[in-house]
């Protein structure tokens, strides 16, 4: 079956296109081959920052609803001990994570930037978000893109970027406050509690970041599977390979 390839229309200079994901627009009647999208340094921050997030998750949820017993004395068991080691570790990971991709944002091709700015001045790129709505709820044409669909685009910077900076901000900042007011920790991260105000308060933000986080990640992985069973646009396999198929 034949497929339509669309691209976006231009904005004010050629220089810009590709930096919204557009889609490709291959000869009339020639199948564009396979794309290089995600190069190696991001697919390893994909699969680790996932990885920290089962991680957080599971831990993070004992923390904050532990369980009433622990059979025998705490002194040998020290499994709350361990659970709280965890989370920190894997915090740790996820933070020096999160800041080597900023950095890959900064020296890496306009795919590696995608997900960390929104085009909101682009008429064009809104039209196409509207058009992705209406593909999802099958009613639409499907479009190929490169990177991330508009719509994509949007709900990972607002359901994936901004709420996992609040995550590690606000469970950094509550790691100062129990390392102590002395400590480097609370020197960098102090200033969480000043502007959202008390440890409860931090802890709530925590806690809805990290939701937040969790139901985008169950809503990507089912987009990504859908696109892949409904489109065929090898979206699960570009972020083990690194390139793009469209068939």
């Amino acid at each position: 079956m034949s497929k339509m390839y669309h691209r976006l229309t231009p904005v004010s200079s050629r220089v810009q296109e590709g930096h919204f994901g557009e889609a490709i627009l291959p000869p009339i009647g020639v199948q564009p081959g396979p794309v290089y999208v995600y190069d190696a340094a991001i697919r390893l921050w994909h699969w680790v920052t996932m990885l920290a997030i089962i991680v957080l998750g599971v831990t993070g949820y004992f923390i904050g609803s532990p369980p009433p017993s622990i059979g025998g004395e705490a002194y040998d068991a020290y499994l709350f001990g361990w659970i709280r080691f965890t989370h920190f570790a894997a915090g740790m990971i996820l933070g020096v994570a999160f800041v080597l991709r900023l950095y890959r944002v900064l020296v890496g091709g306009k795919h590696a930037r995608q997900i960390f700015w929104i085009p909101f001045w682009s008429l064009a790129w809104w039209k196409e978000i509207f058009d992705e709505i209406r593909w999802y709820l099958f009613i639409g044409k499907p479009k190929e893109y490169v990177g991330h669909n508009p719509l994509a685009h949007i709900a990972m910077f607002f359901m994936f970027v901004l709420p996992m900076l609040v995550l590690l901000l606000t469970g950094f900042a509550l790691y100062a406050e129990g390392a102590g007011v002395q400590t480097g920790w609370y020197t960098w991260f102090g200033w969480v509690f000043t502007v959202l105000g008390d440890s409860m308060t931090v802890r709530t933000w925590h806690h809805v970041a990290m939701w937040v986080v969790v139901i985008f990640s169950i809503v990507h992985m089912y987009m990504a599977i859908r696109e892949d069973m409904t489109h065929r646009q090898t979206t699960v396999s570009s972020m083990i390979s690194g390139w793009r198929f469209y068939r």
